[in-house]
């Protein structure tokens, strides 16, 4: 078999490589070359990507500044891991770090590195509100997604995952996240976002709910694997209020919603809210592996060694950290990204008057999701189409072949998520929405007839 083709290498990795590989079985190429919101495969083809790691390259590939700063700091000599212990590298991404944070919090944080995964940020949180409080239950949210280690599976919201994981961690309960389109209170809108808000609070309230109350409730203000759903700023802004009232520390989860995605630094901040705990991974490692957990000072009571990380130094992650850090939080880059979130979406809006398929298009900044029906199937109880997780996976895979690399997300795999590069520019926007709409009408085609 000719070794410069995407076959040959597909082919060896599936003899070779576990069966819970994912990304392969949508996307079968063997990756060459990247720069910027580009892709090449072994055979010269090229893809605008709009995985971008899932939501990783917060800068696109091989950005010219962030491999420099890499080169620099392997050429001069300086240790690449180092456990915990400091370093100037490591000082100048903290002292970074605090300077994005909103002041109110900044004033009064701490910040733990963990192993370099976003879930180990979501365990490390776990167990931190767990000692700092002595309490043992958590509270999540249907649709989020939080990790797949041990621990943080439990608090998502997939259940495929979780089917063949038997005794995963207990004491988790999950409540209703205002979703508008497919309202778990059947209401949508405001109505639907202030019954979420009832519930939990009533529930929280209730002496005879069943659950002991817990150590942490934990969210995504934009809910990303579940598909692209953002938290009403009133849903975020009634849950900070009740869990201050109850003093149970909130965790924002931000490894996929924060870095500037949303068109904030923190997806949180659309709110005006201050969380008692961050997750952060993904973007701020500069494409390398890290991940922090920051937090109230007065939730530092855990003793030496409570949560550790062989990998919790990686020095080259700090380094390209620091890069991004500095160009994302600039007022007008973040700008850049709500004007260029709104020129994707403007065109997601017109394709979707264009074909009976799309059903809903949501989402923050260059955090989008585009929902996909199947109007010949019975509505919902809100009058709303069946999703249809066939015809997203049909798009996703036009898409590939006419070089848009996407990804799905969502109930019944039924979303088709945007997850660009942040300085992807207005042109290679229009590209990709040139090629999605190109997909979405071939199927709805096909559906018509």
């Amino acid at each position: 078999m000719d070794q410069n083709t995407n076959e040959y290498y597909i082919t060896r990795q599936g003899d070779k490589e576990s069966s819970a590989r994912s990304y392969p079985r949508k996307f079968p190429i063997a990756l060459a070359k990247a720069k910027g919101a580009w892709l090449e495969d072994v055979e010269g083809n090229r893809y605008i990507d709009f995985l971008n790691g899932a939501g990783t390259l917060a800068l696109g590939h091989n950005d010219d500044e962030i491999n420099r700063a890499m080169v620099d700091l392997i050429q001069s000599g300086a240790p690449l891991h180092t456990l915990d212990l400091t370093t100037p590298v490591k000082d100048e991404f903290t002292e970074t770090l605090f300077s994005i944070l909103p002041p109110e919090m900044a004033s009064h944080a701490k910040v733990q590195f963990c192993s370099p995964a976003g879930t180990d940020a979501t365990d490390a949180a776990i167990k931190l509100c767990k000692t700092a409080t002595g309490r043992s239950t958590v509270i999540a949210f249907s649709g989020g997604y939080h990790g797949m280690s041990h621990g943080s599976m439990a608090l998502t919201g997939n259940n495929n995952a979780k089917l063949r994981v038997m005794n995963i961690m207990p004491g988790v309960q999950f409540m209703p996240y205002p979703y508008s389109y497919r309202c778990p209170m059947g209401l949508g809108g405001e109505a639907g976002t202030k019954a979420c808000v009832a519930y939990l609070e009533r529930f929280l309230k209730d002496p005879e709910n069943g659950m002991t109350k817990p150590a942490a409730i934990i969210l995504e203000a934009i809910q990303g694997e579940g598909g692209a759903i953002p938290a009403p700023i009133e849903f975020l802004r009634e849950v900070r209020r009740i869990t201050k009232e109850l003093d149970i520390p909130m965790i924002c989860d931000e490894i996929q919603c924060g870095m500037g995605r949303s068109g904030k630094m923190f997806a949180f901040e659309h709110a005006g809210i201050i969380p008692d705990v961050i997750l952060i991974s993904k973007a701020i490692g500069g494409s390398q592996p890290l991940a922090v957990v920051v937090y109230d000072e007065k939730l530092d009571v855990w003793g030496t060694g409570a949560h550790a990380g062989t990998f919790r130094g990686n020095q080259l992650a700090m380094a390209a950290g620091t890069v991004v850090m500095r160009r994302i939080s600039k007022p007008e880059f973040l700008a850049e990204v709500t004007r260029k979130g709104e020129l994707m979406k403007q065109r997601l809006l017109d394709l979707q008057k264009q074909v009976r398929i799309i059903g809903d298009v949501r989402g923050k900044g260059l955090m989008l999701g585009i929902e996909f029906v199947d109007p010949r199937k019975e509505p919902d109880l809100m009058g709303h189409p069946a999703p249809s997780g066939e015809f997203a996976a049909r798009i996703q895979h036009i898409c590939l072949e006419n070089g848009l690399i996407m990804e799905k997300g969502g109930r019944d795999g039924s979303v088709m998520r945007c997850l660009c590069a942040l300085n992807i520019t207005d042109d290679e926007i229009n590209q990709a929405m040139d090629i999605f709409a190109k997909a979405v009408k071939e199927v709805d085609a096909d559906v018509r007839q």
